[in-house]
């Protein structure tokens, strides 16, 4: 028999829940979901794990050939295959996170239906997993930057963390909010696939920063800084390239200020993704 609620007690819509501190208080339901995604992802394969950090190194083969020898690259930028698998390990934690959890409320449309959990879990449970995959590739380019001499100081690593940091917030924020939309406008998700299409030309990943500076006005020099994910970029680029001394290595103009700015972009983000999700949420099971 059921306990009825105490007189005075608010009543609450239903379907609506505490937010992130509710996903907190279901962690371990969070670990499954992020566990039973990534054993998915590897179920029948014969190297499991192994392609996480193969696929790497065969990157950085191509890049170092095809882009660096025949294009020219490497006489241009040094250590460019380095520089280029720094910037695209940002991009591709961004792309992937971003991605699925647009359409991580949809691809869980069965199990909205049936239980109550707190839905935030399933953006956030992408991020997680997204994060989890970029791992090995992390550890590949360390190895390979340790293999050209990589030696980095404490603020070397402190801005690997602040620009991993960044980028989960962004994708966080920005998957419960076109998440949430994506429930009832299905166009959300192509809106979605052409910024992740961008992404990797909005920030200074096949190039270097100087060709954008040398190339547009200043105000729209600053609008590119702005871009949460620029700085993020450079400051991987920072923590994992500059240590190599190399020659043409030039820090972007106020990465510490922009990186700061990036940081509360995100944090604004991930409070309004948050803020849209829950004024969504009460009509999510109806709409899937």
């Amino acid at each position: 028999m059921t306990t009825p609620a105490p007189a005075g007690t608010p009543l609450q819509s239903p379907g609506r829940g505490l937010g992130l501190i509710g996903v907190f208080r279901h962690r371990y339901l969070l670990s499954l979901l992020v566990r039973k995604e990534v054993q998915i992802r590897y179920r029948g394969s014969l190297l499991g794990w192994l392609w996480s950090y193969v696929k790497p190194l065969v990157q950085f083969v191509v890049f170092f050939v095809a882009v660096g020898v025949f294009l020219g690259m490497n006489g241009r930028v040094e250590f460019f295959p380095l520089y280029l698998l720094a910037g695209i390990t940002v991009v591709t934690f961004f792309n992937e996170a971003f991605s699925n959890g647009t359409r991580s409320l949809v691809d869980n449309a069965a199990l909205i239906k049936k239980i109550y959990l707190p839905r935030e879990m399933f953006p956030i449970a992408s991020v997680l997993i997204a994060g989890v995959n970029t791992i090995p590739q992390i550890l590949v380019i360390i190895a390979i930057a340790l293999f050209f001499g990589w030696a980095p100081s404490l603020v070397h690593i402190a801005a690997l963390v602040l620009g991993i940091v960044i980028v989960a917030l962004l994708a966080t924020g920005l998957g419960m909010l076109f998440g949430a939309i994506n429930v009832t406008f299905r166009d959300a998700q192509s809106f979605v696939e052409i910024i992740v299409m961008c992404a990797v030309w909005a920030s200074p990943v096949m190039y270097q920063w100087q060709m954008v500076a040398s190339a547009v006005p200043e105000w729209l020099f600053v609008l590119y800084r702005l871009n949460p994910l620029t700085p993020a970029v450079e400051l991987f680029h920072f923590g994992l390239w500059f240590p190599l001394d190399p020659v043409d290595g030039q820090v972007l103009p106020g990465l510490g200020l922009y990186s700061a700015i990036a940081t509360v972009t995100a944090a604004v983000l991930l409070i309004f993704g948050q803020l849209v999700f829950r004024r969504l949420e009460g009509r999510f099971a109806q709409d899937l």
